[in-house]
C-alpha cells in the first residue's frame, strides 16, 4: 500500500498551485495537482496581466498559466485534469489524507490547498459577453488599461469603496452604483469616497444591462429602483465589486475558516490547523487577491510542505 501515498498532492491551479509544484517537484516531492474545472483559475478570464515581473511587454492571462504549468512539468509534476470533490484529512501528525476526484481516491502525506476564490457577479448574461472588453472584477489588475476614461463600479461594501478610490486616481471619473440606500462600507471607506471629487455616488441604483460594439463595454444601463426609471451611463469599463467566494466548501467542518470562509492559516506561513495540510493563494487571502502575492504563498506552502515531511523521516 505504501508506494500508492503520494508526498504531496496540490488542489486547485492557478499561480500558487502552478508555483507550489514547481518549487516541489524540485524539492523531489513528485507532486500531483488537479486543476479543478477551470484550469488556471481567475487569471484565464483576464485578458491582459502587466503587473506580473518577468513579463516586460505583458502577457494574457491564459498564456501565464501554460508558461507555469510547463515550468512545472518541466519538473515531471503529473498535471491531472480533474476536480477533487471530498477530502477526509488525518488529524495525526504523519497521518495519511484521502481526497477524491469523482471515485477515485488518493492518498497523501501533504496536501497544499490552492483552490482561489471566485469573484461574485450579478448574473448579467452581458457580464459574461464583456468578460475581458471592458467587465472585470479587479481594480488593481485591470485599471491601468482605463486611464483617463469613465468607469463604474458596482457595489455598497468596501471592496466597491476600496476599488473606486484606486480607479479615481487613474480615471477621468467613477461612477459607484449602490442598490441600497447607504453603503455597506466601513466610515473610513466612505470619508475616502466622499474626499475624492470624480467619484459620483448613485444610491438606489443597479446595473441591469450592458451594451457596446465588438463586445466592448461602450455603455451601461442602469435601473433607479425607486421611481423604476432606467437610462444609460456612457463608460469604457465596469468593475463588479460585491465581493469573492473562496472555493473552501469541501474543506468546512475540517480546515479552520474565518468568518468569511477562507481559510486560516497560521501567521507567517501556509500551515493550516491540521499537520501536513496547507494553504495557498486567494483561498486563503481575502486581503491582496495578486497574482505575484498567490504565487509567492505557493512557494511558502511547498517549502512548508517539504519541511513537514522531512521532520517525519
Amino acid at each position: 500500500m505504501e508506494e500508492n501515498i503520494l508526498d504531496c498532492v496540490i488542489v486547485g491551479s492557478g499561480p500558487s498551485g502552478f508555483t507550489a509544484a514547481i518549487y516541489a517537484a524540485r524539492a523531489d516531492l513528485k507532486p500531483e495537482l488537479y486543476t479543478g474545472l477551470e484550469p488556471g483559475g481567475q487569471l484565464t478570464t483576464t485578458t491582459e496581466v502587466d503587473n506580473f515581473p518577468g513579463y516586460p511587454d505583458g502577457v494574457t492571462g491564459p498564456q501565464m498559466m501554460m508558461d507555469l504549468q510547463k515550468q512545472a512539468e518541466r519538473f515531471e509534476t503529473k498535471v491531472h485534469y480533474e476536480m477533487i470533490t471530498k477530502a477526509e484529512f488525518s488529524p495525526e501528525v504523519g497521518g495519511v489524507h484521502k481526497i477524491w476526484a469523482g471515485n477515485k481516491e488518493i492518498l497523501a502525506k501533504s496536501v497544499i490547498i490552492s483552490t482561489g476564490a471566485t469573484a461574485k457577479y450579478l448574473g448579467l448574461d452581458d457580464e459574461k459577453k464583456y468578460m475581458g472588453g471592458g467587465v472585470s472584477a479587479c481594480a488593481t489588475c485591470d485599471g491601468f488599461f482605463y486611464k483617463g476614461k469613465d468607469v463604474i463600479v458596482v457595489g455598497g461594501g468596501d471592496t466597491a469603496a476600496e476599488e473606486a478610490t484606486y480607479l479615481a486616481k487613474l480615471t477621468n471619473k467613477v461612477t459607484i452604483l449602490v442598490r441600497k440606500d447607504h453603503f455597506r462600507a466601513s466610515k473610513a471607506m466612505i470619508h475616502r469616497v466622499s474626499n475624492t471629487p470624480n467619484i459620483e455616488v448613485k444610491f438606489n441604483h443597479e446595473l441591469i444591462g450592458i451594451e457596446g460594439e465588438n463586445n466592448l463595454v461602450e455603455r451601461g444601463v442602469v435601473l433607479n429602483n425607486l421611481t423604476n426609471e432606467t437610462f444609460t451611463i456612457d463608460v469604457h469599463g465596469i468593475f463588479i465589486a460585491i465581493g469573492h467566494k473562496p472555493n473552501t466548501e469541501i474543506f468546512a467542518g475540517q480546515i479552520n475558516l474565518g468568518e468569511n470562509g477562507y481559510i486560516n492559516t497560521i501567521p507567517g506561513s501556509t500551515k493550516t490547523n491540521l499537520p501536513g495540510v496547507f494553504a495557498a493563494g486567494d483561498v486563503q487571502d481575502s486581503h491582496y487577491r495578486q497574482a505575484i502575492t498567490a504565487a509567492g504563498s505557493g512557494c511558502m506552502a511547498a517549502m512548508d510542505a517539504e519541511k513537514y515531511l522531512g521532520e517525519l523521516q
